[in-house]
């Protein structure tokens, strides 16, 4: 009966210890993930009455992603430094250089990915119903 309760003893603090150092490798894992800035620099409504028009400043550090996402409406990125990988819904992946630009469809899931070793700034320029989301997040 002693031996029984040790074993259990001893088994729920193996469990317990392997919860918390799974919980701090996971931790330490989403703190180390380096952030992408999104900075709204102007957001306007239009004259087509219900839609609205917004710029914003996009930062992706080196071996920074976005997370697959969408947007309601149409999407206009420059490429202003560093060079931008982008994964599109139904299309070849293709990396954008500083200078070039893309267009993406609404509602299509796509994501950008800096595998570069420069960090990439951009401007992206929305065109949206008013009232709706800039971005949504596409979950898993």
């Amino acid at each position: 009966m002693v031996k029984t309760s040790i074993r259990r003893a001893v088994l729920v603090l193996a469990i317990v210890a392997i919860a918390v150092i799974g919980a701090r490798a996971v931790t330490h894992a989403q703190q180390a993930a380096p952030a992408v800035v999104r900075k709204v620099l102007i957001q306007q409504d239009l004259t087509i009455p219900g839609y609205q028009t917004a710029l914003v400043s996009v930062e992706i550090p080196v071996g920074g992603r976005e997370g697959r996402h969408t947007h309601p409406g149409t999407l206009l990125v420059l490429v202003q430094e560093g060079a931008l990988t982008l994964d599109y819904e139904g299309r070849p992946t293709v990396t954008y250089k500083a200078g070039e630009s893309f267009y993406v469809e609404p509602g299509k899931i796509h994501e950008g990915i800096n595998k570069g070793n420069a960090p990439i700034k951009a401007l992206a320029s929305f065109v949206t119903e008013k009232g709706k989301p800039l971005t949504t997040q596409v979950q898993k």
